[in-house]
């Protein structure tokens, strides 16, 4: 978002402007004509013809009343909307530049998002968050970047390559160009009044920015507590109760599309109150290459969620006027005048089809798949030694010994069982495998190691750098020697993903800015991702919804309920205890 933004608008000209072109004593710059509107407010769709003069909407007049335009668009049979909010990302999770991010959701009709660049804050610090908030500015559509408030996501749990406390947090939220305080993650620290967590939520409301949130398993007292701090959005709904509970505690919910298999029973849930409350918005949260270059962005969302049965118009409201009134976006979100000239031309309102988009009054032409060399300064390398494959074994004396396992993916809990020692080394349990996070912020390289039960049957190995939050190496194996293979080629390539078998490398996807991201263009990413994905469908049994490739990528987010492992061990938030070998003693 450029600062001036959004009292632009009120510049005198500008609205004198508007103001002859809607009298008829001015033409227009822009004519969408032959058309119906998506009238969000009133629930309508209707004919309707849009004028536009500079960044506004001027007018909206019944079919023909005006002819007079410096161009004209031609919109017959078509569904004029107002430009789409995507409330909650993280654009890390596309693997591709802002820019290039950009690119792909605007020519889909997404002309706002609200971006927690929090990956690139855990990896590199304030240089991250300034690199963000400059390629934000030069994206191509209106990214709302917001400060991330969990730097570390679970502090005492894990190693992150930066700390933001509150006094960093009093610093950035004074920049322009941060739109408010992002998901607070660390939800134990808040509800127990733990004075970090305190004195940066503290930060975000003296800024006067919106503060965001991530509610994951809070109920009862604790969701009230959470609420009442301040914290006034969450995203992380795991089921139709729980999605009423939030609605009923007054938080403002970001509907997420990337946990596809929840979204039937929240439309059935939602269907059930007497209306479609206005605190519903929508969100990607997460989008990964291929699903961004293959199906979209929030225009994926609503074509699911009206596909579930939620009636079209409510749908696209949740999208737009909801979305715009969380932000205190009163320019944004609707086709009236007076409002800005956001909008997209769908072919209608199931496929989501974007004929055209209009961005700030301007019809745009997007242009696609070229490199993006914006990066190089964050493409640091990740400074790790050379594995073996006894990196990736546990240490023990004399068996059988007791250990801890990690069992079940997404919703993980504590469990026990009995393993034999060979050589001096823990023999994995029957039916685990192994997971290993190693430190790549300068703390240290040797492998963290859990067993990890419930991930079903693998013949190989995974690494990646993309692991939530803090980003260290993380690989999951059947075996040590697969695991070594796949953790070196990552390191070779300065950070990304990689899967091996059989002692080889069978598909690698290279992101060497930060470890996350790649410059290449959006087509290539999303081909080689792919890859990744096709090899390790060989390597591992996959059983939707929880035992799934991109569970992977979540298996270290410590802030979340059960045990998670970090490169400090195996931590629990609800505890705060950190288990630094699975190894309990002796059977």
């Amino acid at each position: 978002m450029k600062p001036e933004e959004p009292r632009d608008l009120d510049a005198s000209d500008v609205r004198a402007r508007a103001i002859d072109s809607a009298r008829g004593k001015e033409p227009f710059d822009l004519l969408l004509h032959g058309g119906c509107i998506a009238d969000v407010i009133t629930g309508q769709v209707r004919p309707a013809d849009v004028g536009i003069a500079g960044p506004l909407i001027a007018s909206v007049h019944p079919p023909g009343a005006r002819r007079d335009a410096h161009a004209m668009l031609n919109a017959a049979g078509k569904i004029v909307a107002p430009g789409l909010i995507d409330v909650h990302l993280h654009i890390e999770s596309s693997m591709v530049t802002p820019r290039t991010y950009g690119e792909a959701v605007l020519a889909r009709g997404v002309t706002t998002v609200v971006w927690d660049p929090h990956e690139f804050g855990n990896v590199c610090g304030i240089d991250g968050l300034r690199w963000a908030v400059e390629q934000a500015g030069n994206a191509p559509l209106r990214v709302l970047t917001l400060a991330p408030s969990c730097v570390p996501s679970a502090p005492g749990l894990e190693t992150s390559g930066a700390d933001f406390h509150a006094g960093t947090l009093r610093d950035v939220l004074a920049w322009p160009d941060i739109q408010g305080l992002a998901e607070v993650m660390d939800m134990h620290g808040v509800i127990e009044r733990k004075p970090r967590m305190t004195r940066i939520v503290q930060e975000g409301l003296a800024s006067g920015k919106p503060v965001f949130g991530h509610a994951r398993g809070l109920s009862g007292p604790d969701l009230n507590a959470y609420a009442a701090a301040g914290i006034s959005s969450d995203h992380e709904i795991t089921s139709a109760e729980d999605l009423g509970s939030k609605l009923e505690a007054g938080l403002f919910i970001e509907l997420r599309g990337s946990h596809d298999h929840l979204l039937p029973d929240f439309v059935e849930a939602i269907a059930a109150y007497p209306r479609v409350p206005q605190t519903l918005s929508l969100c990607t949260d997460d989008v990964f290459p291929d699903d961004l270059w293959n199906t979209g962005g929030l225009d994926d969302v609503l074509r699911r969620i009206t596909r579930y049965g939620m009636p079209a118009i409510e749908a696209l409201r949740a999208a737009t006027l909801n979305a715009a009134f969380r932000l205190g976006r009163h320019d944004l979100g609707a086709v009236v005048p007076g409002r800005r000239a956001d909008l997209a031309v769908f072919s209608d309102l199931c496929s989501y089809r974007a004929e055209a988009v209009i961005f700030n009054g301007v019809e745009v032409c997007v242009r696609r798949s070229r490199p993006d060399q914006s990066g190089d300064q964050l493409a640091r390398g990740l400074g790790l030694r050379s594995f073996s494959p006894e990196d990736f074994l546990v240490q023990s004396g004399p068996g059988p010994v007791r250990i801890a396992t990690i069992d079940e993916p997404r919703f993980t809990r504590w469990g026990e069982t009995v393993a034999s020692v060979a050589d001096g080394y823990v023999r994995p349990p029957e039916g685990s495998i192994s997971m290993a996070v190693v430190n790549r912020h300068g703390a240290g390289t040797s492998p963290r190691i859990a067993f990890l039960r419930g991930w079903g049957a693998w013949r190989g190995a995974f690494c990646t750098t993309v692991s939530h939050d803090s980003h260290n190496l993380t690989v999951f194996g059947s075996n040590a020697t697969d695991m070594a293979v796949a953790a070196n080629a990552i390191r070779t390539a300065g950070g990304g993903l990689a899967a091996a078998s059989d002692g080889q490398v069978r598909a690698i996807l290279p992101l060497p800015i930060a470890g996350l991201i790649s410059a290449r263009p959006l087509p290539e990413v999303a081909g080689a991702f792919m890859a990744v994905k096709k090899a390790m469908d060989e390597i591992a049994d996959w059983k939707p919804p929880y035992r799934v490739f991109k569970a992977c990528f979540g298996a270290s987010l410590a802030c979340n309920p059960g045990p998670h492992l970090t490169d400090l061990g195996i931590a629990d938030a609800a505890t705060g205890n950190v288990l630094a070998s699975p190894v309990l003693g002796s059977a």
